[in-house]
């Protein structure tokens, strides 16, 4: 029986030669993939598997901002026959379901697909990549909207890069095509009234090297807008 990374490596081949998407070629070669004997199956324990590493979050902040841990999430998200939906099915089910924050919706969305194999940390079900990064700014959430939204601010932290924004809902999210043509999110949650936490999710990445990179800028720029809002003329 192949590992889980020579698994991976199979699927991957298969999107290669048949031009598939991730999970549909996964679909397809788990059809056929070799079980195990049961009697190898009983004479080694299956370990319990770390949530919170799968996901990439801990236990104790998702629980803090949705309600729920991790095996509570897993637990009702398979009740409902999840695992076989697409990224939007399953977050627009948590969103109206359990009426979680937008960025927060994200969060157990792409938490679920890592636990269930649908993704690897990074990645996006279609297979590319994508860069996440979130900071909390000493400013009121309509005034770090502002720096995102108005060009000239925007450049000061930013700098002067190539985008167009394709929607934004005031003071919540905005959507970007970014200049090379991969796509970019921004969230703003509240954190009273003097602070917002910003979450940027840079997605259509080629691969990991990439997402590490843009991660990284991303964090700079972040620092560059925190620096900025806390300047007495920053605006």
């Amino acid at each position: 029986m192949p590992t889980d990374k020579d698994f991976k490596r199979l699927v991957r081949a298969r999107m290669r030669k048949t031009g598939e998407a991730y999970t549909t070629a996964r679909a397809h070669l788990l059809k056929h993939r070799p079980q195990r004997p049961p009697s190898a199956v009983a004479s080694r324990p299956v370990p319990a598997p770390n949530y919170e590493q799968l996901a990439g979050m801990k236990d104790a902040t998702i629980k803090a901002k949705t309600g729920c841990n991790w095996e509570r999430w897993v637990w009702a998200l398979d009740q409902a026959g999840a695992y076989d939906w697409s990224h939007r099915a399953i977050a627009e089910h948590v969103r109206l379901r359990y009426k979680t924050p937008m960025w927060w919706t994200q969060a157990v969305t792409v938490g679920y697909e890592r636990i269930k194999g649908l993704r690897a940390r990074g990645q996006r079900r279609g297979g590319d990549y994508e860069a996440g990064k979130s900071k909390t700014l000493a400013a009121p959430t309509a005034r770090v909207y502002r720096a995102f939204r108005d060009a000239r601010t925007r450049r000061r932290w930013l700098g002067d890069v190539s985008l167009t924004v394709r929607t934004a809902i005031p003071h919540k999210s905005m959507r970007i095509t970014w200049g090379d043509g991969t796509n970019v999110e921004w969230y703003f949650v509240p954190k009273g009234d003097a602070k917002c936490q910003v979450a940027v999710q840079h997605g259509k990445l080629p691969d990991r090297e990439a997402a590490d990179r843009m991660k990284t800028w991303w964090g700079e720029r972040l620092g560059e807008l925190d620096r900025l809002l806390t300047q007495p003329s920053g605006r």
